[in-house]
């Protein structure tokens, strides 16, 4: 790759393709794990329905034991904030959502880039 199609890949605008939601869930200040545990067969049942209809693609307990993390198919973090809504933890507004739109990697567009 020359030093003038790098040049060109690194100013073109960068893609905005967003190919899932990354959803980071915490406890909200003040709510006992009780709380949390009362409601978790619920939670978990609407979960794996979930996965099953393809909306979960994954999900993972943070090793620090503060919350879950999922990984959504949704277009946008507003479709995946509807999704999260629906969950009894969100319904029972026990949790903090943090809404992060992922997609691909931008720099290995420079792997492509033609000259």
């Amino acid at each position: 790759m020359t030093t003038a199609s790098l040049a060109q890949a690194q100013t073109q605008a960068p893609s905005t393709i967003t190919t899932g939601v990354m959803v980071i869930l915490t406890a909200k200040a003040g709510v006992t794990r009780d709380q949390v545990m009362a409601v978790m067969p619920d939670e978990i049942r609407q979960t794996v329905q979930l996965y099953l209809n393809g909306q979960v693609r994954e999900w993972y307990s943070r090793s620090d034991g503060r919350g879950v993390i999922f990984l959504l198919d949704a277009k946008d973090t507003t479709e995946a904030h509807a999704i999260m809504e629906g969950l009894p933890l969100s319904k029972l507004d026990l949790m903090n959502h943090e809404y992060i739109a992922v997609g691909p990697l931008l720099p290995l567009r420079l792997l492509v880039a033609r000259p």
